[in-house]
């Protein structure tokens, strides 16, 4: 039986559920962006998506295909320096979400966006931390979102570009950090979130259509679940909707088609 929806969808929405009205939120380009616009158009309309390219309230009517794009200024409540928006509003404490993309995590929530390889002759070059150590040191919470593969999900990172809980227990108090730390990541296959106690990423919901089997294959490490795991429920007509009109206007508006 064909599916009504891809597992990328199932994952946006996923996504665009756990971000609260009125929120503020600092978010990536890429996957947090299409979560966190789903959100404004579903449940969430005073969500205020702060850039840190220096928009605040933005309001984007297709996705912006970078932190520069033109369409995040034209629909901003206001525009600030970037030092502003690291300084004032992250450093000040008054971003309650940061959301992030990542190309490895590790048991603990630790991220990689740096090199896949050693750091001095890498295999592949990522495009590097930006913004996401200071979000990640000082958001209230942080969700990170990523395809769940075993090249991801990895045993120890090649490079540590961003931090979260170290290696788990208390570590991330003792060094210090402001922010609560990886609240949620969100997979194309379920939802994880943070033992208690040891910090460790647990499964806690797996979205439709998905086994155990295929969660403990695509992780490098031997992946814990919750004792009562969640099935996460399948997209609403009106989510699915809503998604497609985002991407397809996104599509139009770039030039290409909207599968892309």
């Amino acid at each position: 039986m064909k599916l009504a929806w891809t597992r990328e969808e199932m994952m946006a929405i996923a996504a665009a559920r756990l971000l609260p009205d009125g929120a503020v939120c600092f978010v990536g380009i890429g996957l947090p962006g299409v979560a966190a616009n789903l959100a404004r158009r579903l449940h969430a309309p005073d969500l205020v998506l702060v850039y840190e390219s220096g928009p605040i309230g933005a309001k984007p009517k297709v996705l912006p295909l970078s932190i520069g794009d033109g369409e995040l200024a034209r629909t901003a409540d206001t525009v600030v320096p970037t030092h502003e928006i690291f300084r004032y509003w992250l450093q000040g404490g008054r971003i309650d979400i940061g959301f992030l993309a990542t190309a490895q995590i590790d048991r603990f929530g630790n991220l990689n966006t740096t090199v896949i390889g050693d750091y001095r002759s890498p295999r592949v070059r990522l495009p590097g931390a930006g913004g996401a150590p200071e979000i990640a040191a000082h958001a209230r919470e942080t969700l990170v979102i990523l395809r769940h593969q075993r090249r991801a999900f990895v045993e120890r990172l090649d490079f540590t570009t961003t931090v979260g809980y170290l290696d788990g227990g208390d570590a991330r108090e003792r060094l210090g950090l402001r922010g609560g730390g990886p609240r949620w990541v969100i997979t194309d296959l379920g939802l994880m979130e943070p033992d208690p106690a040891t910090r460790e990423l647990v499964v806690t919901a797996i979205h439709p259509g998905v086994a155990r089997a295929e969660i403990e294959a695509n992780t490098g490490w031997p992946v814990r679940f919750a004792a009562e795991v969640a099935t996460t429920p399948a997209p609403r007509p009106e989510e699915l909707a809503a998604l497609r009109d985002l991407r397809a206007r996104t599509a139009a508006a770039h030039g290409r088609p909207s599968g892309e």
